[in-house]
């Protein structure tokens, strides 16, 4: 049998454009000759819909947009694989079950429940889906199929060390005697999932020696960013057909084909590639997803809002990008000349605020009530907040959506103004330590300069007052981010990363202090795109009044 892999960009909600991207995907691969074509969960829908599952006018459209795709795709000659939410059955205490649904000469053969549901990490499945409580092998043309989504197939025992659920649906599948097993996914990226995805479908592959095929989501919502990367692999373990990564694409595989090849060294991203391309993805898809079509930033002379502006170019075009330096008088010559240099080798619009006078009448305003007072970081962040102020009026009367700069070391220990810096939409950077904001930087520069390299070269500085260093208030960058790294992202303790690494105990116990008071910012923060498998954001929930002592 001939199988397409149709890997679609939904949106949330957007229930007329997803099922027109399926029906026409479905006729692309109908022409090529394949039997079936595979989509990703929820495709019809799109994923992740949140709280939308609670509304039942919602699940009232997912019902009504299966019936659409019948009759659409009714005399095409090939089956349609898709996934959607539909209501939950009564008494099940919930509203909603995660469902594949078969579709063949507009009738439908199969509608495959989710049973394994995610509870962690960006996963909150369990608040709104019924599990399923059996599954079925589903034949078509003689081919027996064994549909899977998603998390159903990440509990393999002979993979992982510890299964996360008392059942495997696979294996429960296996004794069915299926001839190909499915998988729709809506995997989001993070640093190594693709590598991850495919070895831990591979075992799959092998032990049961059984050809494997995913259909994975591609594109940006909200924090998340899924890479596609859809394959298929033979029973063997290898690689029978590889979607593109970060882009729609489909790609057509015969299900009887007893082996694979290894995917050359040449078509795969190395993971810094990867990351610039779900940043790029993440950040068009955001911007585009929510109605707007513009962005701008404030562009500092640092490196930071330096690849936040290149990410913002190749995602929107030069055309839709405008960046705003604001010198004050503690801002260098350099960063204004870096700037100018950025924004000639970008081909966009640079324009300038002064921000000195109006520092000045604030500071006047201020003085009556600051009388015997030493300036301080009050000085400071008086500085930052005027430039969000300023971005967010250029915001309204442009209809452009502000990027903010910050990176993930910041954000963790606060070196980062409420209102100032952090104002705007989406917090590109907000997933890279500082450390990989300068490889991501240097590999934007692999074929010639983008970012200046006075920009890759200065001192870090947030030039809120004269000769100000990062390395002022905070560690080197390569002692801090191993320490965040590990504390923030693998919930090391800081005893064991003082045993792990040689830290002084002094400087763990600092850092960790700092990201500990810093949780009332980041909760007001703009939305993160996830590039690691803990971000800030929805998937790390700590409370602000607490005294952690852990």
């Amino acid at each position: 049998m001939k199988i397409a892999l149709a890997q679609i960009n939904p949106t949330v909600g957007d229930f007329t454009g997803n099922l027109a991207k399926i029906v026409s995907a479905t006729q692309s691969a109908a022409s090529s000759g394949a039997r079936l074509t595979v989509f990703s969960e929820l495709s019809l829908c799109g994923y992740p819909p949140a709280d939308l599952l609670e509304k039942p006018s919602f699940l009232a459209r997912c019902v009504s947009v299966i019936e659409e795709l019948c009759a659409a795709t009714a005399s095409l000659p090939t089956a349609v694989l898709v996934g959607v939410a539909l209501p939950a059955p009564q008494g099940s205490g919930k509203s909603a079950v995660n469902a594949a649904v078969l579709i063949d000469k507009g009738q439908v053969l199969l509608e495959q429940h989710k049973m394994l549901l995610p509870f962690y990490d960006v996963f909150d499945e369990q608040r709104y889906f019924a599990p399923a409580t059996s599954q079925c092998v589903v034949e078509l043309d003689g081919e027996r199929l064994a549909v899977t989504i998603c998390e159903d197939a990440w509990n393999d025992k002979g993979f992982w060390p510890q299964q996360r659920y008392p059942v495997d649906p696979v294996e429960d599948l296996m004794r069915q005697h299926p001839t190909v097993l499915i998988n729709i996914s809506a995997s989001p990226y993070w640093h190594g999932k693709i590598t991850i995805r495919q070895q831990m479908l591979a075992a799959i592959a092998t032990r049961h020696r059984i050809p494997v095929f995913i259909s994975n989501q591609v594109g940006g919502n909200d924090s998340l960013v899924f890479d596609g990367s859809s394959f298929a692999l033979a029973a063997d373990g290898t690689v029978l057909v590889q979607a593109a990564s970060f882009r729609e694409d489909i790609v057509l595989v015969d299900s009887t084909l007893p082996t694979g090849v290894d995917i050359p060294e040449a078509l795969q991203e190395s993971e810094t590639e990867a990351a610039y391309q779900a940043l790029v993805l993440g950040t068009r898809d955001y911007v585009l997803k929510t109605g707007f079509s513009k962005v701008l930033i404030a562009l500092s002379g640092g490196i930071d809002s330096a690849l936040v502006t290149a990410i913002a170019v190749d995602a929107l075009g030069p055309e839709n990008v405008l960046v705003i330096g604001m010198p004050s008088q503690y801002s260098s010559t350099g960063s204004v000349d870096d700037s100018l240099q950025l924004a000639r080798n970008l081909g966009i619009q640079f324009e300038t605020l002064a921000i000195a006078d109006i520092y000045h009448q604030f500071a006047d305003t201020l003085k009556p009530m600051f009388v015997g007072r030493h300036p301080d970081l009050t000085e400071e962040n008086l500085q930052s907040r005027i430039r969000g102020v300023l971005m967010m009026a250029l915001s309204n009367k442009f209809s452009s959506l502000v990027l903010t700069t910050g990176n993930k070391s910041e954000m963790a220990v606060g070196y980062c103004t409420l209102y100032g810096d952090m104002v705007g939409a989406l917090a590109v950077i907000g997933d890279l330590v500082k450390t990989r904001v300068y490889a991501l930087s240097h590999w934007i520069n692999r074929n010639g300069e983008v970012i200046p390299e006075s920009i890759l070269t200065k001192a870090p500085s947030a030039e809120l007052r004269p000769d100000q260093k990062d390395t002022d208030s905070l560690p080197p960058y390569d002692v801090l981010d191993p320490i965040l790294e590990a504390y923030v992202e693998r919930y090391e303790s800081p005893a064991q990363i003082v045993a792990k690494y040689g830290f002084p105990t002094s400087t763990v116990e600092q850092i960790v202090r700092l990201v500990e008071r810093t949780e009332y910012k980041r909760q007001q923060a703009a939305p993160v795109l996830k590039l690691t498998p803990k971000s800030f954001g929805m998937g790390r929930r700590f409370p602000i009044a607490a005294r952690v002592q852990v």
